[in-house]
């Protein structure tokens, strides 16, 4: 049973990721962020330096808030956007695990690379005979 939540979590950890990276990957909602990144602000504010419609920019907005990047709360009749911090974590926290696999990995590769270049003859043992 607890393998099931764990992979559960996982699959739905990787959907919240693809969703942030999908959201992120247009430069419209990123220049939209950048701005969110300053202030919160109404969403005629946002939209405002686009040189597209109101209802444009909803549609960026609304993929923001879905992927969970944006947050919107109401004022009267005013909606306000804000960044919603915890999805930019996230990606914060896969992006320095994925960096610090290929650190990992590349220094062990010029560790290799170095002892190689002092003694050529002792380089790695013939794999196909089964010695490492």
């Amino acid at each position: 049973m607890i393998e099931i939540e764990t992979r559960k979590n996982a699959v739905s950890r990787a959907a919240r990721l693809d969703a942030v990276f999908a959201a992120l990957a247009d430069p419209t909602r990123r220049a939209i962020i950048e701005r969110l990144s300053r202030s919160e602000a109404r969403v005629t504010e946002v939209a405002a330096p686009f040189d597209m419609s109101l209802n444009a920019v909803s549609k960026h907005i609304r993929v923001l808030e879905a992927s969970g990047v944006v947050a919107r709360h109401r004022k009267g009749r005013d909606h306000f956007l804000s960044i919603n911090t915890r999805s930019l974590d996230e990606v914060d926290g896969w992006i320095g695990r994925t960096r610090r696999y290929w650190e990992e990995r590349l220094d062990a590769m010029e560790l290799l690379l170095g002892e190689l270049r002092k003694d050529p003859k002792s380089g790695p043992k013939d794999r196909k005979r089964g010695a490492r």
